[in-house]
């Protein structure tokens, strides 16, 4: 019997699946990608696929998006069927809003690289295993809160909830999706909102980002490889 395929959805054109589509490819698990921003429909079930991922974009889960109600009836099925969920920075959004958690304006904006650290407690070792902190991608103004159930992971200066785990369910703030040609891609079309908050300690200058991509995206990357490796294990085969 074949796997269903994991399903990625993208809010926004320039927020892809990055480095998640290269893991899943690695390990040959089918996926197929809904692309919001283009149109395509909020499936009616979550039954046809084997997890449900949500990528970043530029809206709050608080817009009366015409999407965004469906996505979170889909999210709560797919939770009660005990389908793996993960969402990455506006994803981990949709999950804590569909979930009970609430999502309101962080304290100041994160754009760029910043330091996160993993939590000390049994669920986040188990997550990320041996890696204790980490430089990972922000580009973020507002943060959820943890539903009921959640088990706080992950945690940086300017944002205190930067990932949590449901059981199997992993919703991130930050980025750890990202690849060389996406955080240029940010940097161009983002320069405006770089230049509006270039005062905030939590945003870089474009220049910044890309000067350390070379240095920080190795370690980015494993520990996405960990993250992703575990919530794999949850998937029905």
């Amino acid at each position: 019997m074949t796997m269903k395929p994991v399903a990625i959805f993208r809010h926004s054109p320039g927020e892809g699946a990055g480095y998640f589509i290269t893991f899943l490819d690695a390990h040959a698990i089918p996926w197929q990608l809904i692309c919001i921003d283009a149109g395509d429909a909020v499936p009616h079930s979550a039954q046809d696929y084997s997890g449900l991922v949500f990528m970043g974009g530029p809206m709050s889960v608080n817009d009366e998006l015409p999407w965004i109600p469906p996505m979170l009836a889909l999210i709560r099925a797919a939770y009660a069927q005990d389908i793996p969920l993960l969402g990455h920075c506006l994803g981990g959004q949709l999950i804590s809003k569909a979930l009970g958690g609430v999502v309101t304006k962080n304290p100041i904006k994160e754009l760029g690289w910043g330091e996160v650290e993993v939590v000390d407690n049994a669920t986040a070792r188990t997550w990320f295993g041996d890696i204790k902190q980490f430089d990972s991608f922000h580009w973020h103004g507002e943060t959820f809160s943890l539903p009921q159930g959640a088990v706080h992971l992950l945690a940086s200066s300017y944002c205190t909830n930067q990932a949590y785990a449901i059981g199997k369910h992993l919703a991130l703030q930050c980025h750890v999706e990202m690849t060389e040609p996406m955080i240029r891609d940010w940097c161009e079309h983002g320069a405006d909102e770089i230049a509006a908050n270039i005062n905030s300690p939590g945003v870089q200058t474009a220049a910044s980002m890309q000067a350390q991509m070379h240095d920080k995206m190795p370690q980015l990357h494993r520990a996405a490889e960990q993250l992703y490796s575990h919530w794999l294990q949850g998937l029905a085969r």
